[in-house]
């Protein structure tokens, strides 16, 4: 994952550097009473503990993230064209994508470039990647930027090892044209890793309304898909649209047609109990065809936010909008609404929250990455993105999948 040739706060770790290092501890800790070497180890910075070492110790010991380093994942593509796009719009004239680390501090350094697994290159079917969403130092990918796919990945890429997952009941062969939808959360109560994909099924015999979405979990625990769930009320979500993690449970925004209106609200789906519940938006939230609308965790993690953009002939505005209480529906507030910025009069598009409650931003004509503060609405350049950024998303490194057997190692 790390180069040899780092700046301040970079590691030097190789592979040939990882086992010195690994038989140089092992000896420091010999005579260590065993039940103790756990708890030192799981106090050391992630970066710092040789890979090997951590093979000795007992499978079932729970790696803490306590002194791990706030960063955000950056993934950028090269292109010949001009036309990228942030999760939700395909990519034209696709060259290479490459993945970074940057500190969630306000230097905004660069920590690492991230090396990208081989294995997985070879079984693209389309241009690249897209990285669905993070989750205690894993990173979810789906192979599903362009066309239908199924390839899907657990990635951790602190540990240089990923897990690629069996191909899922639904696919365009067995149940026609669909829309998907795919997010990675936590299950405190099993300590399991799933990744959910809901599927929006098209049937030109029924209307709209009546589309039936289905959902299907896969357990990293048990190691495959589980059953069908298909208990879903009749709505759709947008394909590739942004998922949040947060309180146990994945959102995505899903809209219905109800009455010839478009109805819009936020589906939640707890990774522990697999039961789908509804957040409605603000009832006076005015909804409209040129809004592209995200969703993401709030600046505190502890609720979610919208990003609504219009960008139109008639009007260009971005609203960053809040529940500032969780499920509370009438706790939703307007926290910013931002007009085109700089002399170009680019107007940003919202990609995350920072730690410190700020907005990471990117200006779509000139692929600068801001932060904004809320408060005093105040602008800071975070410097251009190499490439064309596809999406950011906040990261912490952890050893989850270092001692998976059947995790592939790179």
């Amino acid at each position: 994952m790390w180069e040899d040739s780092c700046e301040e706060g970079k590691t030097l770790l190789n592979p040939a550097s990882i086992s010195k290092l690994s038989l140089a501890i092992t000896d420091l800790f010999k005579d260590f009473p065993e039940e103790l070497i756990p708890e030192v180890l799981i106090r050391l910075p992630i970066k710092s503990v040789p890979q090997p070492l951590f093979a000795l110790t007992s499978p079932t010991l729970k790696f803490n993230t306590q002194n791990s380093t706030h960063l955000l994942l950056l993934h950028s593509v090269f292109s010949d064209d001009d036309c990228w796009f942030l999760r939700e719009t395909p990519i034209q004239g696709f060259k290479e994508d490459l993945y970074s680390l940057h500190y969630e501090n306000p230097a905004f350094g660069e920590y690492c470039k991230i090396e990208f697994p081989t294995g997985l290159k070879e079984i693209l079917e389309n241009p690249c990647f897209r990285v669905v969403g993070t989750c205690n130092g894993l990173v979810c990918l789906a192979d599903d930027a362009v066309s239908y796919s199924y390839n899907f990945v657990i990635w951790n890429p602190s540990v240089r090892k990923y897990v690629t997952l069996p191909k899922p009941l639904i696919k365009l062969s067995t149940h026609g044209d669909y829309d998907a939808s795919i997010g990675l959360g936590y299950d405190a109560v099993t300590n399991d890793y799933k990744v959910v994909r809901l599927v929006t099924l098209f049937d030109e015999k029924d209307s709209f309304s009546g589309c039936p979405t289905i959902a299907q979990v896969y357990s990293l625990a048990k190691k495959c898909w589980g059953g069908l769930n298909s208990d879903l009320p009749p709505c759709q979500m947008h394909g590739c649209s942004s998922e949040a993690f947060v309180n146990g449970a994945l959102h995505w925004l899903a809209f219905r047609l109800t009455g010839g209106d478009y109805i819009y609200f936020v589906l939640t789906f707890d990774v522990s109990t697999e039961s789908i519940r509804e957040i409605l938006l603000l009832k006076n939230f005015i909804l409209d065809p040129s809004l592209a609308l995200r969703l993401s965790v709030s600046g505190d993690q502890k609720s979610i936010a919208l990003f609504a953009r219009c960008k139109s002939d008639t009007d260009c505005f971005l609203d960053i909008w809040v529940m500032q209480e969780y499920r509370v529906e009438n706790s939703w507030i307007k926290l910013m609404m931002l007009t085109p910025q700089g002399p170009e009069r680019s107007l940003p598009m919202a990609l995350c929250f920072r730690k410190s409650g700020e907005m990471v931003l990117v200006l779509e004509d000139s692929c600068e990455l801001v932060s904004a503060d809320l408060q005093s609405k105040q602008f800071k350049s975070l410097g251009s993105s190499q490439g064309q950024l596809c999406s950011v998303d906040s990261y912490e490194e952890s050893l989850v999948l270092l001692d998976w057997k059947d995790a592939a190692s790179y």
